[in-house]
């Protein structure tokens, strides 16, 4: 059982990490769990009060094959929690780690994307952080994974959950099948 772990701030983007969790634990019996600063409750950017599961900093690497870091607007701020260590320990085990919209700042932050491609809402985004990934940055609008680390701007939840999916290695027909249903909405005839 894939156990993951999805880290949430105060006005996270809500759509960004909901179809990584709901496929998962649904579709695949993922074991999910939320984690704020402080253990505290947040509220999404769309008004959506989440009581976490557990604090950020009760986070034990051991127990964690998937880290999540969502987007939303306090990773542009000195309020953003200092979780880069997490982020570098994370994926020094080989957890797969995977980051959103600005959830990718703080990848990039931690030096995790200095080697490897990536992507996010834009270069320019990462390079107000500690960078120097530029040269592996990818300008496309859908996830992208590379050496367990899956980025994606904040408008690719659907790339998103299928690139962490695959990446754990579960690339198969019931996820397929997710993806044509998602994909469907945008035929037009």
């Amino acid at each position: 059982m894939v156990r993951a772990v999805t880290i949430l701030t105060e006005n996270f983007s809500d759509w960004e990490p909901a179809l990584i969790n709901s496929t998962g634990r649904a579709y695949y019996g993922f074991e999910t769990c939320f984690a704020a600063p402080g253990g505290k409750q947040v509220t999404s950017s769309g008004g959506m009060t989440i009581i976490p599961n557990l604090a950020i900093e009760a986070i034990r690497l051991d127990d964690v094959d998937l880290l999540i870091v969502t987007g939303g607007p306090i990773w542009k701020t000195n309020k953003a929690p200092a979780i880069e260590a997490l982020v570098r320990g994370a994926h020094d085990r080989n957890i797969v780690v995977a980051g959103i919209c600005d959830g990718t700042r703080v990848l990039a932050k931690a030096g995790v994307l200095d080697h490897l491609q990536h992507t996010s809402n834009s270069v320019d985004n990462l390079k107000q952080v500690h960078y120097r990934g530029a040269d592996y940055y990818q300008d496309v609008p859908y996830a992208v994974a590379d050496q367990g680390v899956v980025t994606a701007p904040g408008s690719a939840p659907v790339s998103f959950m299928a690139q962490i999916l695959d990446t754990l290695g579960l690339n198969d027909k019931k996820l397929d099948a997710y993806l044509a249903m998602h994909a469907a909405e945008h035929i037009h005839g």
